[in-house]
């Protein structure tokens, strides 16, 4: 029995993982990444930085993030305390998907994953307060290719869980230019 489920969300690109738990009467155990099954599994990113977040509140909102080229990013985010609704947005231009979302929710408790590949926007609401979100990242933080997406931009229409008036955002997220204006830096015949 694989010790991975791995399902395509619907851009296919972006997967949800189940690791699969070995629990007894002292707790569980479980691998949360394991470069074969990845890589069988059609994820063959090269994961070279962990990073970890505390959100202290329900309603936190972080992105919509991404690297641009010539250091672009993919990301293999779970969560290790309390729940986040996580968001992908296809911004590879000439994707058959480009500017579409897609979404799953990811709990310490059910140990999901999601793979984000490069090419995407990134972001995810807190569900819970206290919640501690771990992410893997294929290249190193260059702050000079950072860019992202306003959050709520209404042409995206993300089904947040949160209402505008009650997400709490960094200054920085709260002024990110909407999908309007955006000229995309990813070409999907270069991320396909």
């Amino acid at each position: 029995m694989s010790k991975f489920a791995f399902e395509p969300l619907a851009i296919p690109a972006v997967v949800l993982i189940r690791p699969r738990k070995f629990g007894d009467a002292r707790g569980y155990f479980m691998e949360t990444w394991n470069l074969e099954a990845f890589a069988a599994a059609g994820i063959g990113a090269a994961f070279v930085q962990d990073n970890q977040s505390l959100s202290a509140a329900r309603g936190v909102v972080r992105g919509l993030h991404f690297q641009a080229p010539p250091a672009p990013q993919a990301k293999l985010v779970r969560v290790l305390r309390g729940a986040i609704f996580d968001v992908a947005v296809d911004i590879r231009a000439g994707s058959p998907s480009y500017g579409r979302w897609c979404a799953a929710t990811l709990t310490a408790e059910g140990a999901e994953q999601i793979f984000v590949p490069r090419g995407f926007a990134h972001g995810f609401c807190t569900l819970e307060p206290d919640t501690e979100v771990a992410y893997k990242v294929d290249g190193p933080y260059a702050p000079e290719t950072e860019g992202g997406l306003v959050w709520n931009d209404a042409r995206l229409s993300i089904d947040w869980p949160v209402a505008p008036g009650e997400a709490q955002l960094s200054g920085k997220d709260a002024v990110l230019p909407g999908f309007a204006d955006f000229t995309s830096p990813f070409h999907y015949e270069d991320f396909a």
